[in-house]
């Protein structure tokens, strides 16, 4: 193998001898039945947990997408008709037994927005079928290509272990990737100047503020040796510190406090900048982290401006991740599908979606059941579930006198 390690014979000879669901299954097997389990609900530490805990930016766009993407409806179609079957209830609500689906992508997304990729392990019956879904650790994984076959595979590290999975039992989600590179590229390794000059920033600050103390300037209307002006300092302190910052001003003395500020507008320009790196490395608004902007004159321009330049790219990445190798080639030719909705995140205001849903309605292009399932009311059927179209409306090639309007009007003047 390239990049490291080499496939040991039992793997080739299965490689070689057997067809390619069964080499999944029987590969996989082999290489799980010890200490892979193991891993399910481990937690490991990295230095990108470590930037997660630290770096509240990070932690927040992280979060969002993650959080985001979790929640959206995931649905399975076949020729545009739902679907819900066993396949479904086993992927969507027991993956593993420890997780939920929503949890799963949760997890592979944070994954590829710290280290850049996320890895899922998929679990097949003896059919070659969908059992389980599994996500490990990216900082244990390496892809690699097999030299014979030019397949790529990738090797995992367990305990001291080395095992081998092709990459059609893994779901592989990613950043952006190089020419001839199969892994993506971490983000926070992007920001990584950014980040220390932050944290710098952030200490020098910190260490100004613990610094900053009241001072006061004194004057005697009689000079004092040092001994005595040295006695007055103590005795001006204990009672300051004695009394709440309370003084009492005696005759012959004079009493000013200095001012003294810390300034942050330095502080200030650099968490600015630091926002504008961290929204653009994640491809997200810069108002996620509270950047004020006059570029978005509703919440839905933004919404729609975050589906389109940032989840759309990622959710369409899942998709054929999950048709491709949850799938099987036969399901996917009699039009199977995986899909998620994001319709939900593209909603207005009611009054903007009345007006959407009456238009839709009116032309012809949704029924009254598609409108009232993206709603999430249940569907009538009968005359709800058939397409219709207003009266009022004509094929534009349609002879005029033809039209019921120009009928109608023809044979009023007739009778008049």
């Amino acid at each position: 193998m390239k990049g490291g390690g080499t496939v040991n014979i039992f793997q080739k000879v299965v490689s070689r001898m057997t067809p390619n669901f069964v080499r999944q299954a029987v590969i996989k097997d082999y290489s799980t039945n010890s200490d892979f389990t193991k891993w399910i609900g481990r937690t490991f530490f990295g230095i990108e947990n470590g930037t997660l805990e630290t770096n509240e930016n990070i932690f927040s766009i992280v979060s969002r997408l993650a959080n985001t993407l979790s929640s959206l409806p995931f649905k399975k179609y076949k020729n545009y008709d739902q679907q819900f079957d066993e396949q479904m209830d086993r992927l969507v609500y027991y993956p593993n037994p420890n997780q939920t689906l929503d949890t799963v992508i949760n997890v592979l997304e944070v994954s590829r927005n710290t280290n850049g990729n996320g890895y899922a392990l998929i679990f097949r019956d003896f059919r070659g079928r969908f059992d389980k879904l599994v996500p490990f650790n990216p900082n244990y994984v390496e892809p690699v290509v097999e030299q014979d076959s030019n397949e790529l595979w990738y090797q995992v590290n367990s305990d001291g272990k080395t095992f081998f999975f092709h990459n059609s039992d893994v779901i592989h989600v990613k950043h952006i990737a190089g020419n001839g590179n199969w892994k993506g590229i971490s983000p926070i390794a992007v920001l990584k100047n950014s980040n220390e000059f932050d944290k710098a920033v952030r200490q020098f600050s910190l260490k100004e503020m613990q610094s900053l103390r009241d001072s006061f300037i004194l004057t005697y209307s009689a000079s004092v040796d040092e001994e005595k002006r040295q006695a007055v300092v103590d005795d001006f302190k204990r009672f300051y510190e004695e009394n709440g910052g309370v003084l009492f001003q005696e005759p012959g003395v004079e009493i000013k406090e200095m001012e003294r500020s810390f300034v942050a507008g330095d502080m200030k320009i650099s968490e600015d900048i630091t926002r504008d790196r961290i929204a653009n490395v994640y491809n997200v608004p810069g108002v996620f982290l509270n950047k004020s902007s006059d570029s978005f004159s509703s919440n839905e321009q933004l919404m729609q401006l975050f589906v389109n330049m940032t989840l759309s790219p990622i959710v369409k990445q899942y998709e054929r991740e999950f048709n491709k190798k949850i799938l099987t080639s036969s399901e996917r030719i009699e039009g199977v599908y995986f899909k998620f909705n994001l319709n939900a995140l593209l909603r207005g205001d009611s009054a903007a979606r009345q007006a959407f849903y009456h238009g839709a309605i009116r032309d012809g292009w949704m029924t009254q059941d598609e409108v009232r399932m993206l709603e999430e009311l249940p569907p009538k059927g009968g005359k709800a579930s058939e397409l219709w179209i207003s009266g009022d409306m004509y094929p534009l090639e349609m002879d005029p006198t033809l039209r019921k309007s120009n009928k109608s009007n023809q044979g009023v003047t007739e009778k008049s």
